[in-house]
């Protein structure tokens, strides 16, 4: 197995990473106007698609690590379920907005006393 090097400073720098990008999503997603939750889903799907594509990448990787491997089938069922999640919440969120067109029904008792 390879000699693994732990370096506190990049672990202190990916937290502030982490912790910025958390900070800065959420500010972001409670300000969208509920107008915009739709448009906004589709393209949180496109980046969680983006995303079990790098994953099948790193499950199907060559290597000896198997660490990476669990991690990556993870990464792919999460992603997945992500991305079938949204889709349905986005249909389900347009059906909403659909107007059903009224069906004319037509009034058999004064069919027959027209003149």
């Amino acid at each position: 197995m390879e000699n693994l090097v732990f370096d506190p400073r990049i672990l202190m720098a990916s937290l502030y990473v982490f912790a910025l990008a958390a900070f800065l999503g959420y500010q972001v997603i409670s300000r969208v106007p509920p107008l915009l939750h739709t448009p906004l889903m589709s393209a949180t799907n496109a980046l969680s698609a983006i995303s079990v594509v790098g994953a099948i990448v790193m499950a199907g990787r060559q290597n000896h690590h198997s660490i990476s491997t669990w991690l990556g089938f993870i990464a792919v069922i999460s992603a997945s379920i992500n991305v079938v999640g949204g889709f349905l919440i986005t249909d389900r969120m347009l059906k909403m907005f659909k107007r059903e067109i009224p069906v004319k029904s037509i009034d058999k008792t004064n069919k027959g006393n027209a003149a």
